[in-house]
This record gives C-alpha cells, sequence and structure tokens, in this order.
C-alpha cells in the first residue's frame, strides 16, 4: 500500500503560525462512536412496519410512539449479546483510539445507575445493568480512551416540554438542573471521561457555561463538544455525516454514521458491499484528517447487544489499512494547501509530509509538489485501498505554500486576507464556520515603522489584538480621526424574497422592490416564526472605485455577500430580535451585485433592511511599531483582544490595514 520517496530539499519555508496543539485528543484522530440504548430494542420497526422517517434512535417521535408504551418496553429489553470488552476489542482492531458511548439520547432514558430518574437500565431493564460502567472498564482494560455521549433534551424528563419538531427547544430551568446533577453523576462514578459529547437542545449562555465549568471542576481534562452551543467548548462539531469548507484554527470533530439514514440499529437497512463501504469511510477519514480534524465512526448494536457483522467488518478493513499507514493518520498536521487536490489529500508530520493518493490520477501521470513531479500510475488509484507517499524534507515542515502575498504599499483588508476560521456554534442548527481573525504576508522593501488601521464607527471602543512579525501588542480604536468621503453608488433593480429552512440555502419568491426609496430608507419587517430566513439582492453601479458605507439590519444573524463572495457573516448576540450596524465596502468600478441574507431563528418577527449610512465617514489612527523593520517578508495578522469566546466572529472586517514609513 506504501510507497516512500525520500527528498532532500534544501528549502526556505514561510513559517505560518503552527495550528496549537491540543494533546492527546488531537493526535488520536479516529475513534469509535456507539449508538445504543432503548431505541436499539425497536430496530427501526413499530408495529410490524419499518419507520422510514427519521433516525431510528429518535423512533419514539417519529413513530408517534406513547411514553408509557415505549417506556414498558424497557421490561423486555434483553441484549445478552451486548459484550463491552469485545466492542472495545473491535475499536483496538480498527485502529481507533477512544470510544464516546451514549449515556442518554434524546428519549431520556439512561444507560446508566441514577439517582435522578427510575428511567434507566439499571431500575427497568430485566438485567439491572449499567452499560456506561461496562463500557467505561472495558476500554480501561483495553487502553482505550473513554467518552460519553448526553442529550440536552429529554422526551421523559416531565419540566423539558415543549419538545418541537426540531429538537432544539430552549432548556427549562428545572431541565437544566436536572441535567447538571446527571452530568455530576457521569463525571464522578466512572472513572476518567476523555470527552462529553452534548447533542442538541437550545442553552442560554449562562447555562452553557454552568455545564462547561461543571465538567471542567470535576474532570479538568475532559473535551468538551460544540453543541455545548454559545462558542463555549473546547472542540466543534460538524452537522451530521459534514466537514468545514476547509481547515478549522480550532480542534474540531465530525461525527459519521455509517448510513446517513440512522445512527442506531435498523434492522431492515440496506447494506451493500462491505469494500465498497470501507473505501468510503476510509476516504472519509482521510479527508477529515487532511482537514485538521478528527473523525468519529458510529456503530449500532443491534436489538440483543451484538455488533452488527457488517460494520465491523469494515472498521476491521479500515485498522488493517491503519496497521501500515497509519504515522500518516496519528499525530498529524493538515495539508498546507487551501485547495484540495485532484490526486488527493495531504498530512503533515515534523519534517514528513503525506500524499494519500485518494483522488483521481492526474492525466500526465505526475503530481507536482514544490517543483517537484512526483511520478504515479493510474493502478495507484481507484482502489479500496489508499496508497500513501512518504516525502521526506530535512527540516520541519510547517507550511509549504505562500497563501496571500501583497506589496507593502497596499491596503489589507478581508479581501486579500488569509482568513483563520473556528466554528460559531449556538446550538445544532445555528452554527456556521466563523472568521476569528485575518492574516496577510506582506514584502516589505523600505522601512516600516508605524501601522495605520481604518475602521468604522462600529468599531469605536474595540480592542484589536495586532501582530507584525513576532511583535504583538493590542489598540483600542478610540475614533479620534475622523474621515469623511463621498459615495455615489447608483441602486437598481432591488429585490426581496424569503428562504426556507434553517440555513441559507437557494432564494425563493425572490421579487422586485417597486418603491426603491422605501426599500433603501425603511427596514423590511415579516411576520415570521423560526427558520424562515429573508434576503435582499441589489445591483449597484459605481462610476470609479469607491467605498461605500452601509447600514445593514437583521434579526439574528446576517450575511453580506458582495459579489458572490462572503464579506460578512455571524450570528447576533444571544436572542437578538433586531440589529443595525455598519459596513464598508470597497466596489471597483462598474456594476457589483450585493446580498443581504438576514437569518431569523427564535423571532416571531423579522427584520431586514439595507441602506446607504447618513453619514459617509470612517476613522483611522496610527500607531507606532515597538521597532522598525526595514525589508524582507513580513506576516501581519488582526484578530479580537474582546471577544469572550475564541470561536467567535473577530468582527473586523471593516478594518483597513497599512504598513506606514
Amino acid at each position: 500500500m506504501k510507497r516512500t520517496i525520500a527528498l532532500a530539499l534544501m528549502l526556505l519555508m514561510c513559517l505560518a503560525p503552527s495550528r496549537a496543539q491540543q494533546g492527546d485528543w488531537h493526535s488520536d484522530k479516529y475513534s469509535m462512536f456507539i449508538h445504543f440504548g432503548l431505541y436499539s430494542h425497536f430496530g427501526g420497526v413499530w408495529g410490524g412496519e419499518p419507520v422510514r422517517q427519521g433516525y431510528s434512535e429518535q423512533i419514539q417521535s417519529f413513530a408517534g410512539i406513547f411514553s408509557d408504551w415505549y417506556g414498558e418496553e424497557a421490561g423486555v429489553f434483553d441484549p445478552v449479546g451486548f459484550d463491552a470488552d469485545e466492542i472495545a476489542r473491535l475499536a483496538k482492531d480498527g485502529g481507533m483510539r477512544s470510544i464516546v458511548f451514549t449515556s442518554k439520547h434524546h428519549d431520556g432514558f439512561c444507560m446508566f445507575r441514577t439517582e435522578t430518574t427510575s428511567y434507566s437500565s439499571v431500575a427497568r431493564m430485566p438485567s439491572h445493568r449499567d452499560f456506561v460502567r461496562e463500557m467505561s472498564e472495558a476500554c480501561a482494560r483495553h487502553g482505550l480512551r473513554f467518552g460519553l455521549y448526553y442529550s440536552l433534551i429529554d422526551w421523559n424528563y416531565p419540566h423539558a416540554y415543549p419538545i418541537s419538531s426540531h429538537n432544539a427547544d430552549f432548556v427549562t430551568p428545572e431541565h437544566h438542573e436536572f441535567s447538571k446533577a446527571q452530568v455530576r453523576e457521569l463525571l464522578t462514578n466512572y472513572g476518567p471521561v476523555a470527552e462529553l459529547w452534548f447533542d442538541m437542545g437550545s442553552l442560554e449562555p449562562w447555562q452553557s457555561r454552568e455545564l462547561y465549568d461543571l465538567v471542567k471542576e470535576l474532570q479538568p481534562d475532559c473535551m468538551v463538544s460544540g453543541r455545548l452551543g454559545n462558542d463555549v467548548y473546547d472542540f466543534a462539531v460538524m452537522a451530521d455525516n459534514k466537514m468545514p469548507e476547509s481547515a478549522l484554527h480550532a480542534p474540531w470533530q465530525s461525527a459519521a454514521s455509517m448510513f446517513p439514514e440512522t445512527w442506531s440499529y435498523r434492522s431492515w437497512q440496506e447494506r451493500g458491499e462491505v469494500e465498497e463501504k470501507y473505501a468510503e469511510k476510509l476516504r472519509s477519514l482521510i479527508e477529515v484528517v487532511a482537514h485538521g480534524g478528527n473523525y468519529l465512526l458510529n456503530i449500532g448494536p443491534a436489538s440483543d447487544g451484538s455488533i452488527v457483522p457488517f460494520e465491523a467488518e469494515v472498521i476491521r478493513h479500515i485498522g488493517a489499512w491503519l496497521e501500515v499507514n497509519g504515522e500518516a493518520i496519528y499525530g498529524s498536521e493538515p495539508s498546507p494547501f487551501r485547495t484540495i487536490q485532484e490526486w488527493g489529500h495531504v498530512t503533515l508530520k515534523g519534517n514528513v509530509m503525506y500524499l494519500l493518493l485518494s483522488g483521481k490520477c492526474p492525466e500526465d501521470g505526475l503530481i507536482h509538489i514544490l517543483d517537484k513531479k512526483i511520478k504515479v500510475t493510474p493502478d495507484m488509484f481507484g482502489k479500496p485501498d489508499v496508497e500513501v507517499i512518504r516525502l521526506t524534507f530535512d527540516r520541519p515542515v510547517v507550511s509549504l505554500v505562500k497563501n496571500v502575498s501583497v506589496h507593502v504599499d497596499e491596503t489589507l483588508s478581508w479581501q486579500n486576507a488569509e482568513p483563520d476560521y473556528s466554528y460559531s456554534c449556538f446550538d445544532y442548527y445555528s452554527n456556521y464556520r466563523s472568521t476569528v481573525g485575518y492574516g496577510w504576508d506582506v514584502g516589505v522593501r523600505h522601512p516600516v515603522s508605524a501601522i495605520e488601521l481604518t475602521y468604522t464607527s462600529e468599531e469605536i471602543g474595540r480592542k484589536v489584538r495586532v501582530e507584525v512579525g513576532d511583535m504583538s501588542f493590542d489598540v483600542t480604536l478610540d475614533g479620534s480621526k475622523e474621515c469623511p468621503f463621498e459615495s455615489y453608488p447608483k441602486f437598481d433593480d432591488v429585490r426581496f424574497g424569503r428562504m426556507r429552512g434553517g440555513v441559507f440555502d437557494s432564494a425563493v419568491s425572490l421579487q422586485r422592490v417597486p418603491e426603491l426609496n422605501s426599500v433603501l430608507h425603511d427596514v423590511q419587517v415579516v411576520q415570521s416564526s423560526s427558520f424562515k430566513n429573508y434576503l435582499y439582492v441589489v445591483q449597484v453601479s459605481v462610476e470609479e472605485d469607491s467605498q461605500l458605507l452601509l447600514d445593514v439590519t437583521s434579526g439574528n444573524g446576517a450575511e453580506l455577500v458582495i459579489d458572490g463572495r462572503t464579506m460578512m457573516k455571524h450570528l447576533n448576540p444571544y436572542r437578538t430580535v433586531r440589529r443595525t450596524e455598519k459596513v464598508l465596502v470597497d466596489l471597483p468600478k462598474g456594476t457589483h451585485e450585493v446580498i443581504l441574507r438576514s437569518y431569523n431563528r427564535f423571532e416571531e418577527r423579522a427584520y431586514a433592511g439595507l441602506m446607504p449610512a447618513e453619514g459617509q465617514v470612517v476613522y483611522s489612527m496610527c500607531v507606532e511599531l515597538p521597532r522598525t523593520i526595514r525589508k524582507g517578508e513580513v506576516r501581519v495578522g488582526v484578530r479580537a483582544a474582546d471577544r469572550q469566546s475564541p470561536h467567535a466572529d473577530c468582527g473586523l472586517h471593516n478594518l483597513r490595514v497599512r504598513l506606514v514609513k
């Protein structure tokens, strides 16, 4: 499977900031998820018929099973085939480094001993088994780290109502205390817990913080998942079976089910061929790791608790591949390339680069890396297995490509920056890739002794961290110097419409607005409900290169797109009904398309507005550098120094930066 090519290369490398190490959790890369609970007893069947709507672990909801009928099944649920040691051995054989087990899913049935409710495997099942204890002890015996899944919604707890179809209702104070009590039990009674994987619900910021602090009080080394919400977490979690558009500058994880239709056991699932599923999941593992993430692959034990043979075979196949190629996965760092290569993916480790040939063979049979040409052949591609080419350099490989390079006299802005990304998460539905900073590689040809910052009234009072080479300092934007400018844009072809769904997707019912002036000077107010999103589309024309200051109004979140490129996107502060903010837009001569998407997650009224600001004025300040930069290439970066969470947007899309003499 592996071909090794040693290249002794003398390189001058641009040392971009390396991704912060996250200890064993970050190095593990590959873990097992287990969905097993009372729902497994049903196997995706109710009343003798397959329940085809929704995940099978949510069969109580999707099949409309009365809670007493559902709970009575615990009295006959006797999974004699559940063997924690067998599961742990499978994880080890599969090359997995840890296991995350479902302590309680949305149905509220606890798979552990608890004093908070009698609705548990210990109290209700004939065998009175504590499955969390069994898995915890098995992981300890087999040298695996142990983690727990915990649902923040509970269909059995009386004070958890209302229960909506989207599973993201707000958590009542009584329910929050109930959750805290169960988390305390889980982190006190079952030894070391490597990660606590919260899921669903919509918590208020103080609730997320209380649960996070409780976890750290009981087990400081336990990693907390992003679905705790409100940007209070240790690692981000993507949407089910998803991964981000590019590498994040924060630890993250992609959770994947064997089949997208379900996470728990489904007796009537069409499974296909083991080789095909192995090839699919191996490539997903490689892609996640090459993007800098960790891969959490799920199994759903059968109704009797036994491992489904199909799933065991897939995992063992991956384990066999990792036995040979694991050095390209474990402890690796993400690809330095911003674009995905047609031939596959790249990982890094120290002074070694790994080429994972998971794509297609180049037509010319050559892979071009750092002006080197690596010969490959079609027989190295297209098989279930993925071949690995190992390239060795004479120094650590931190960054091998320059993603952005600008001249010292150019204005630095979001348009020519290399963004740093994290993942902002209010709840399961309100999440997206957030921009936490901007960076530029600047070619310096004359001495630079100061840095000039330009911004709008929106940023006055903000504290910004500026990095120039190895110098770092904080600046408070004071608004002392006004810089008015004239802007004469022409607005035309204004359209307004509603989008459907919980994400920014394709527009529907987009209509031209007949009264142009009313749109540009009045905020559109629409009677709304959750997950109703709205947008403006405007054609803006300028006769020369110009700047334009806009007043942008939105509800729970906003996205502004200029000529197909997202300039600004964020969730507003918690439960913001209406917010208007200044946005500075650079417009080259010509006609441009400006799109505003206003996101409504919670409110009964939605707001959307896009208009020129009354005063076309920005502000500037000049800050002397601690020492002069003579010449060469220097890394410049800006990020927020006043955000409570490192995962929230920096909100610096209006900032313009210049290095000056």
